[in-house]
C-alpha cells in the first residue's frame, strides 16, 4: 500500500489565498494536492443575507459545511434547514441545492470537498470576476468541466422567498 508524505502545516486566520465568487467569499485552505486527493477545504465568509448561488447540483463531490459563525440557511432538494455554529450541513453528491447566510451578520463556513478537486473551479470562477461578472458561456463550460449543473433561473425566487441579497461584496472586515 502506497502511502503519502505531506508536510505538518498551521494556516492562521489570515494564511491563504482569497477571492470573491460573485456574491461570498473563498478562503483557500488545503488543495487536494495536500491530502492524496481525498479532500479539500475552502472557507467561504458571507455577508448578511448573502445567497451563495443559484441551485446547482455536484456530479462528482459532496460537501460539508461546518458553521463557524453567524447562520446559514440551505435548500437540500425540498428541505429547507438552518444552522448555527458548530453544526455541519451535509449536501450530498447529486441532490439539488444552494445555501445562504441566513442572518443579519456575517456567516463563516469550512466547506469540506470529497473527493477534492471543485476548489480548482472557485479559483477558475475567481478569476473570471465570480459569476455574476463571468461571460454566460465560459461559466457554462466551467460547470461542465467540474460536472456541476446549475439552474441561474432560480435565483430571483430564492432572493425573494429568502430575503436575500447577491452581489455584493463582504462586510465585517473581510477582503480578498
Amino acid at each position: 500500500m502506497a502511502t503519502t508524505t505531506t508536510t505538518t502545516k498551521v494556516m492562521g486566520p489570515r494564511d491563504g489565498k482569497a477571492g470573491f465568487l460573485g456574491s461570498i467569499g473563498v478562503r483557500f485552505m488545503i488543495d487536494g494536492s495536500d491530502a492524496d486527493e481525498r479532500f479539500s477545504l475552502v472557507e467561504h465568509p458571507m455577508s448578511p443575507r448573502a445567497l451563495a448561488a443559484p441551485l446547482h447540483r455536484h456530479t462528482r463531490e459532496d460537501e460539508y459545511s461546518f458553521i463557524l459563525e453567524g447562520r446559514m440557511g440551505a435548500l437540500l432538494g425540498d428541505d429547507v434547514v438552518e444552522g448555527g455554529p458548530g453544526d455541519l450541513v451535509h449536501k450530498p453528491r447529486n441532490q439539488w441545492h444552494t445555501f445562504w447566510n441566513a442572518g443579519d451578520e456575517p456567516c463563516r463556513i469550512l466547506e469540506i470537498i470529497s473527493p477534492a478537486g471543485f476548489e480548482q473551479f472557485f479559483r477558475e470562477l475567481d478569476a473570471m470576476g465570480g459569476a455574476i461578472n463571468a461571460d454566460p458561456e465560459a461559466l457554462a463550460a466551467l460547470n461542465e468541466r467540474y460536472g456541476q449543473q446549475m439552474q441561474p433561473e432560480s435565483v430571483p425566487e430564492l432572493l425573494e422567498r429568502f430575503g436575500l441579497v447577491i452581489g455584493e461584496h463582504l462586510t465585517g472586515g473581510w477582503t480578498p
